[in-house]
């Protein structure tokens, strides 16, 4: 093998190995199960695909190369204080898959490498808790390598302070290559509304492929008219706590053949609901091998069967589509638009304190849909929360999710005792949710009645309107607050319930939209308030320590299950007319 040597940087591999859905499925059976070298300190695990399949080496030109994305995995889950900072080792033994493929390291990757005869060596530094991509490995078929030949590829590694676990990889030759044709549907669509899925997908590979998985992914607004015994459904959200997809992974036994298309016995039906708006439809197809079929075993606790009787079936098409190789035409998707309208609904509170004295207030809003709404392709926030400060109130807790800001929208560099307060929402907030925040305010003045604004708008402070949301009535809401001198100065106390029960619930607001509260302990500001999980911002940037009996916030956390799917199996129907 030729001497190469790359160095690039780990965000442009983080682009590419962060995509698709088959990478995820993947990777679930690839760990390896040896032990590690060393026991001290922490044990970093590799992880990648258990097999790769190669293309034949060509009659003429050459050969195609396929990735093969390696990762390391930082056990820590402490993002804060548990990156490894030292320096390690790589190395790849490419001996197993001499005359059957060549390997180089391709040009992105964020460790320097090199390859010598048989042996690949990559030094980096710093590992970050959770996975962290290696430099990619390029393989090809070697020349005189034939169909069905197979090696592997052993990976070690090295640092001091830490373990690695040896990992190994599979290399094949040949194979079957799925490619799924795009479904003719109508993006535009009204609540209620069904139109019929056709799916077909044809083998353009090497070999026949053993059992097929169908993958679908949908958002919210769309759903199937019928669950089918053999595929699995689980929940998902979209990465911020707020559930919003819905995953299937049909299982159909059989033989798919090289040069075949096959297509469902019967179209599926999807409906437009009552809550959609902006949705999206993913639909792939792979072979179910191991792999697959273990991924779908393990998710399965989070997952549940379609209803019994309901079978999904394919059968061979009668004719052959013509396709190229690319695997990434595994996967086919589509956006939705449907006329439908939300009802964003924004509520204040009102609180009362003797002066000196610190109040708490819970504002946001509520979304009265019917449609829900999200931003998952941009994943830009839905909409912002506009807080003006009442006078004779001075902020000394904010929501993480919230910037403080000049009394005219402008940029403030002390965060504390702000006039202006621009809180971003999350990427999705669901029909039957909101987004609840809570404030600490201390009174500086004797002010009665004085009253500060709530308003729910576009991020764009130059265009306020929200074009899901045409009733502007109720997008504005006040906080009451009102100075008295009962109590003892510099206590303590709460705002009253009326945020909390425009909220629908507790103080913090609805679970599923997301909340951010301003809450005790140290550290930063906190989160993005999604989750109701921000921290309490000091005057000094820091978090306020809880005093007084209602200092600690309320706030809702949305507990979404991860997107998980699962296999179960029946026999394909597959027709032979005219052989």
């Amino acid at each position: 093998m030729r001497s190469a040597k790359r160095s690039t940087t780990p965000r442009a591999f983080l682009r590419r190995a962060a995509g698709t859905l088959a990478a995820g499925l993947l990777a679930a059976g690839s760990l390896a199960l040896s032990a590690p070298a060393r026991a001290a300190g922490p044990v970093m695990r590799f992880g990648g695909p258990a097999e790769t399949a190669l293309h034949p080496y060509p009659a003429s030109g050459r050969p195609q190369r396929t990735s093969v994305a390696i990762t390391v995995d930082n056990p820590s889950r402490d993002e804060e204080h548990g990156r490894f900072e030292g320096e390690y080792t790589v190395a790849f033994d490419l001996s197993g898959i001499a005359g059957v493929a060549d390997a180089a390291f391709g040009t992105e990757g964020g460790a320097d490498c090199e390859i010598t005869g048989t042996t690949g060596v990559c030094h980096g530094a710093g590992l970050s808790p959770g996975s962290n991509p290696l430099p990619e490995i390029r393989v090809g078929a070697a020349a005189g390598s034939g169909e069905g030949d197979s090696g592997t590829i052993g990976v070690t590694g090295t640092a001091d302070g830490a373990a690695f676990t040896p990992f190994t990889t599979r290399i094949v030759i040949g194979g079957p290559d799925l490619v799924m044709e795009q479904a003719p549907l109508e993006p535009e669509l009204e609540p209620g509304r069904t139109q019929p899925l056709l799916l077909a997908f044809g083998n353009h590979g090497t070999r026949a492929a053993d059992g097929v998985v169908l993958t679908l992914m949908y958002t919210r607004g769309i759903e199937f008219t019928e669950r089918y015994e053999n595929c699995v459904y689980s929940e998902g959200d979209a990465g911020q706590g707020v559930p919003v997809w819905t995953t299937a992974q049909c299982s159909v036994e059989g033989s798919y053949e090289v040069g075949a298309v096959y297509e469902l016995a019967e179209p599926l039906m999807l409906r437009a609901t009552q809550r959609a708006y902006r949705d999206t439809l993913v639909y792939r197809i792979d072979e179910a091998g191991p792999t697959v079929r273990g991924a779908g075993r393990a998710a399965g606790a989070r997952s549940a069967p379609g209803s019994r009787g309901n079978v999904l079936t394919l059968e061979e098409a009668p004719a052959v589509r013509s396709g190229d190789l690319d695997p990434r035409d595994n996967q086919q998707e589509i956006d939705f638009s449907t006329a439908n309208t939300a009802d964003f609904a924004a509520y204040g509170d009102t609180a009362a304190g003797p002066p000196g004295s610190t109040v708490g207030a819970d504002i946001g809003f509520r979304n009265e849909g019917p449609a829900w709404i999200g931003n998952l392709r941009s994943g830009e926030p839905v909409a912002t929360v506009d807080f003006t400060v009442p006078e004779g109130a001075s902020v000394t807790a904010w929501p993480g999710a919230c910037r403080g800001v000049t009394a005219d929208g402008q940029y403030r560099e002390q965060q504390a005792g702000a006039p202006r307060y621009v809180c971003d929402t999350s990427t999705a907030v669901r029909e039957d949710a909101g987004f609840a925040l809570h404030f600490d305010l201390r009174i500086v003045g004797t002010v009665t009645g004085a009253a500060g604004t709530v308003e729910v708008r576009n991020t764009r402070a130059r265009d306020p309107l929200l074009p899901f949301d045409p009733d502007r009535s109720n997008n504005t809401a006040a906080l009451i607050l009102d100075a008295d001198h009962a109590g003892d100065s510099g206590a303590t106390t709460s705002g009253s319930a009326s945020g909390s029960s425009a909220a629908g619930g507790s103080a913090g607001g609805s679970t599923d939209g997301g909340s951010a509260s301003a809450g005790s302990g140290a550290g930063g500001s906190g989160s993005t308030g999604t989750t109701g999980t921000t921290g309490r911002a000091s005057a000094t940037g820091g978090r306020l320590a809880a005093t007084g009996t209602g200092a600690a916030a309320a706030a809702g956390a949305a507990a979404a299950a991860l997107l998980a799917g699962g296999v179960l199996y029946t026999t394909a129907r597959r027709s032979r007319t005219g052989r």
